[in-house]
């Protein structure tokens, strides 16, 4: 088999007083979102969809959030050690699509940014890399702005040299 799919998934609450990171990207917002590294929850799913599609777990296998090494991270760091594992198992990601759900604050003139730092990380064009922003219209916790979720798929492809 040349190619794997898989699908991460992520979501993270607000909480006052962090940043906002999403797909690497600060976004100007009053409220961060919690968690053990700096929550990026779109860079989470698409570990976990790297990850996944490898056949490697999830990321609480390698970035623990009882580990202090994690505190903080930056999880752009963590995308890219999930494409390296995922490389050494002689996968290469092909693509991403992936989907931020919430109703403020409002992405859209941040997401080519992201699509650009997740291909960087990636080490992929940002044409191979999707970045879509939707609002539940006030429905579930995202729609209530209690945190954000995010939902990727990501192609791997089998590497050359293992072809």
């Amino acid at each position: 088999m040349d190619f794997r799919v898989g699908i991460g998934f992520d979501a993270h609450q607000f909480t006052p007083g962090r940043p906002l990171i999403l797909g690497g990207v600060t976004i100007p917002h009053d409220k961060g979102l919690k968690g053990h590294s700096d929550a990026d929850v779109l860079c989470h799913a698409v570990s976990d969809a790297i990850l996944g599609a490898a056949g490697l777990g999830d990321m609480g296998q390698y970035f623990p959030d009882t580990d202090p090494k994690w505190k903080g991270a930056d999880s752009l760091v963590m995308l890219k050690e999930c494409s390296r594992l995922a490389h050494a198992k002689g996968w290469s990601v092909g693509n991403v699509d992936a989907t931020i759900v919430c109703q403020k604050p409002k992405l859209s003139p941040y997401l080519v940014s992201m699509s650009q730092m997740i291909g960087e990380a990636l080490g992929v064009g940002s044409d191979c890399v999707n970045v879509k922003a939707k609002t539940t219209e006030g429905m579930g916790f995202e729609g209530q702005e209690e945190g954000i979720s995010a939902q990727a798929s990501v192609l791997l492809q089998k590497n050359q040299e293992h072809s």
